[in-house]
């Protein structure tokens, strides 16, 4: 069992998954998530998976936001890749519309923007990739609130473009000492380990901070908490963190919304 600390303090969290991804628990999830971010043909995704999800997001009351990626189905949008500029803001303009057009058909605001996989990383730090992703929102009207690493330098420089910015954790993933996440092609990259997942998502609301793979303390604000949607054990894990934050009067509530 993880180390529940008791606390007096009212927190919450926002607790977002990226779905759209063929999950065959994506019902399941989205009954239970405040957020999710829809895969929207960049790395996978089509017209069919969209409007299911989107649907079922409605259902459930979730806000929804568009999950673009490198246009790289081959490799799940998880590669690192070289493109130039003007190509790839139009590849994510054009997966952001897709997704936008079937929001408006299923009558479901779409909100936010995270980007997925490599492409994710990369903006995290690098600031050429962090300008195109800043563009890509402001582009849009600067309709959309950006997902991006907590403690990011994309973070920063979004925020100072007047960018609405949702800082984010991963309860599933590990953090290297710099506040990156460990490459998928570590080993340790992925908590596997239910209870771990929990008390690192736990340290995270109630104290800000975090052990790295390294074992050293990472400090960390984040707003929102995400759960990869197609992990083997996604669904059981969203489960068990609603059960671990309610024993520990944590609120689950959407980034739209304010705690009561």
């Amino acid at each position: 069992m993880p180390n529940l600390i008791p606390t007096t303090q009212q927190l919450h969290i926002d607790l977002n998954a990226d779905l759209g991804e063929g999950s065959v628990n994506e019902e399941a999830i989205l009954a239970l998530v405040s957020s999710a971010n829809i895969a929207c043909g960049g790395h996978t995704g089509d017209e069919r998976s969209m409007r299911q999800a989107l649907h079922l997001a409605k259902r459930y009351g979730v806000a929804v936001g568009a999950h673009p990626s490198f246009p790289d189905r081959e490799h799940f949008g998880r590669k690192p890749m070289q493109m130039a500029s003007e190509q790839l803001l139009h590849s994510l303009q054009q997966q952001i519309q897709s997704l936008a057009t079937i929001a408006a058909e299923v009558e479901i605001p779409l909100t936010h923007i995270k980007p997925h996989g490599a492409l994710y990383n990369q903006a995290a730090s690098d600031p050429q990739l962090a300008e195109l992703i800043i563009e890509l929102i402001l582009s849009s009207g600067n309709i959309y609130k950006l997902f991006v690493l907590a403690g990011s330098k994309l973070a920063t420089r979004a925020r100072t473009a007047g960018i609405d910015v949702i800082e984010e954790a991963f309860a599933d993933r590990r953090y290297r000492r710099d506040g990156s996440l460990v490459p998928r092609n570590m080993e340790g990259a992925v908590i596997e380990f239910i209870p771990d997942a929990i008390q690192q998502s736990l340290d995270l609301i109630q104290t800000n901070r975090i052990q790295s793979i390294e074992q050293e303390p990472i400090t960390m604000h984040a707003q929102t908490l995400c759960v990869h949607g197609d992990g083997a054990h996604a669904l059981s894990l969203i489960r068990q963190l609603k059960f671990a934050f309610a024993d520990q009067q944590i609120q689950i509530h959407s980034y739209l919304t304010s705690p009561t």
